[in-house]
């Protein structure tokens, strides 16, 4: 019997550890998705969730009573907050403007609780296992336990549960533990009633949520947008949602605006004309990025033989393939023969392409965290170099000039660094603010000079545009005084230092 009681309870310990490793991923998630900077969040969040496991491990010594009655109140309490957490969070955003002191104050809390559980566990099994045999296994139902919620977590909960049933899951989990403690040992607990009115009152709290939970969320999350949100879906990768206003449609992913189809004709025409005429030869066309095919209905504008799109998330190309706003958007881009979509990482891609492309068009989001600064990298960029027709021409977006000028500035300088003759060029859109790109060619192909003046010279006649002509191209080369100033004081952006990081979150986004 002492066995049974003692597998009970390290099989609890497995349980939360499961539910406390991803409740911390999941408020990481919410901070990112809320506040913005993923990697300062994430950086925070666990940060203060391991401090405060620590606070609670200090508090647990002080409890040295009832201690069976301690930890399924514990339980019961951790229920409450993991379930809660994200309707708290939109809460906050909705009603009091401001979800950082909910969101910072819920991963204390659930922190704190998680730190008292298994020193409390410890001692309540060491009544069955000796010190050295205790600890250690203790200690390894946690980890394991640990490494089952990360991987539930990043394969299950978040791409199919998403961050409206998640926290309802975890506090399912914690609220299964402490029933099953309660109920199984419940004639050596202390306080029945209080517990047993804990668990109905619990119980019926998480249920209620079930039922209410995915309208407050949406209420929450329409309260981050101005306009009507009439499409959200939570990825694997990223959160996407498209809002409408007036017959007109917006693309968010991570709470960023992708693109207006008010004007997106000003960011996605810039993007690809350019490109597809310097180019000697624009048969084999590269798309990195750009899932929502509005880039590839650009380029299939013209006599192409094969169009190559990666995007890393298929939601995003699936979304611009079955999606009646993003299919009137693209034009049904995608149904093209000549088109091939690959789901893979964009660095990934080009380490491993055998295949030679004449234009390299790169729709990527801007780079903000490490992971997307490394595809903005001069390892980025060589890779490019070396699947680029010799007179092959590749284009960035580059982010804002005016916004995040240091930025935008260090991915010129990288790209010229890396191995090309390299042009700036802007253009006001009036959904994003003024935006910018980098053309470049194969150092030795051309040189600047000439380069400028076959972008002054572009002729867009004979293909279908809204707003692109060559009085616009003229005018988007030319920036105001000092805006490309201070290139020279900027370091070089690469995979080991990722300043661009720093120098893009640097910028006067607030305006």
């Amino acid at each position: 019997m002492p066995s049974s009681h003692s597998r009970l309870l390290k099989a609890c310990l497995f349980a939360t550890g499961c539910s406390g490793i991803v409740a911390e991923f999941t408020l990481s998630t919410l901070a990112s998705y809320i506040l913005g900077n993923t990697t300062l969040q994430w950086t925070l969040i666990m940060s203060l969730m391991l401090f405060t496991m620590g606070v609670g491990s200090r508090i647990s010594r002080y409890l040295t009573e009832h201690l069976l009655d301690t930890f399924i109140t514990i339980e019961f309490v951790l229920s409450t907050l993991c379930a809660t957490c994200a309707i708290a969070a939109y809460f906050g955003t909705a009603w009091l403007g401001e979800s950082t002191a909910v969101i910072y104050s819920y991963a204390g809390l659930i922190g704190l609780l998680i730190g008292m559980e298994i020193p409390i566990v410890a001692r309540m099994n060491d009544a069955y296992e000796g010190l050295r045999t205790n600890i250690a296994s203790v200690m390894e139902k946690d980890y394991y336990g640990a490494l089952l919620g990360g991987l539930l977590f990043a394969f299950f909960a978040l791409p199919k549960l998403g961050l409206t049933y998640t926290p309802l899951a975890l506090g399912a989990i914690n609220f299964i533990v402490a029933s099953v403690l309660y109920w199984r040992f419940r004639s050596l607990t202390i306080h029945r009633s209080r517990l047993q009115f804990t668990f109905w009152v619990v119980g019926a709290g998480i249920l209620t949520l079930a039922i209410f939970a995915k309208p407050i969320i949406l209420f929450g999350e329409q309260s981050q947008y101005r306009d009507r949100v009439v499409f959200s879906a939570q990825t694997p990768y990223q959160k996407l949602v498209i809002t409408e206003w007036n017959q007109n449609h917006w693309l968010f992913i991570n709470g960023n605006i992708q693109f207006s189809t008010y004007d997106e004709e000003r960011y996605h025409e810039p993007l690809v004309h350019p490109a597809m005429h310097t180019s000697t030869n624009a048969k084999r066309i590269l798309i990195l990025g750009g899932g929502d095919g509005l880039a590839l209905r650009e380029t299939l504008k013209y006599a192409v033989d094969s169009v190559t799109l990666v995007d890393l998330d298929p939601e995003m190309t699936r979304l611009g393939t079955t999606n009646p706003i993003l299919l009137a958007a693209n034009r049904g881009a995608f149904a093209d023969p000549r088109v091939t979509v690959v789901h893979q990482d964009a660095g990934t891609f080009l380490q491993e392409t055998p295949d030679l492309y004449d234009v390299i068009i790169i729709d990527l989001p801007d780079p903000k965290g490490p992971d997307l600064a490394r595809l903005y990298s001069r390892g980025f960029y060589r890779d490019c170099n070396r699947i680029l027709a010799v007179e092959g021409t590749l284009v960035t977006q580059a982010s804002s000039p005016l916004h995040a000028k240091k930025a935008f500035l260090c991915i010129l300088k990288t790209i010229e660094d890396s191995g090309y003759t390299a042009v700036p060029y802007h253009n006001a859109i009036p959904t994003m603010g003024t935006w910018g790109w980098v053309l470049a060619r194969k150092q030795g192909s051309i040189d600047e000079p000439l380069l400028r003046d076959h972008l002054q010279t572009l002729d867009v006649s004979g293909i279908e545009t809204s707003f692109l002509n060559q009085e616009a191209m003229r005018g988007m080369l030319h920036f105001w005084k000092g805006a490309l100033d201070g290139k020279e004081s900027l370091a070089v952006n690469t995979i080991i230092n990722p300043v661009i990081d720093q120098y893009y979150h640097e910028g006067n986004w607030g305006l």
